[in-house]
């Protein structure tokens, strides 16, 4: 099942995401949850729509749409546009950060690997 939302162009990375996960044998699965070890809540704003999903790699390694069960470690608000340029590498996680396109809430150490978790995923495409 798709947790893309039509309405919002980003949310796409999702499926690509799970699909790394589920390409992932359960040795490397276990040790990408290791390394990252927490759960993000992403809220993908489009204009006036929100979608939420949640990237749990501390309990379950999987992706799901919905808040995060059970709490986040991190909750992540982003626009459409940034996270889909943060995925295709166009731009940097920090830089985002650092200039208010990305803002977070919880463990902003655990924001930071973010970016293993988009190239960890892009690689068992």
């Amino acid at each position: 099942m798709s947790l893309a939302d039509k309405e919002i162009k980003s949310s796409n990375i999702f499926d690509l995401i799970q699909k790394g996960l589920e390409g992932m044998s359960e040795n490397e699965k276990k040790s990408s949850m290791k390394k990252v070890n927490g759960i993000f809540e992403m809220r993908i704003k489009n204009g006036a729509k929100e979608g939420v999903w949640t990237i749990d790699l501390k309990k379950e390694g999987k992706v799901y749409k919905g808040p995060a069960k059970p709490k986040a470690d991190v909750t992540i608000n982003v626009a459409d546009q940034t996270f889909q340029d943060l995925a295709d590498g166009k731009l940097n996680g920090q830089k985002a950060f650092m200039s208010g396109k990305l803002k977070v809430k919880g463990n902003i150490m655990l924001a930071t690997k973010l970016d293993t978790v988009l190239k960890d995923a892009q690689s068992k495409l």
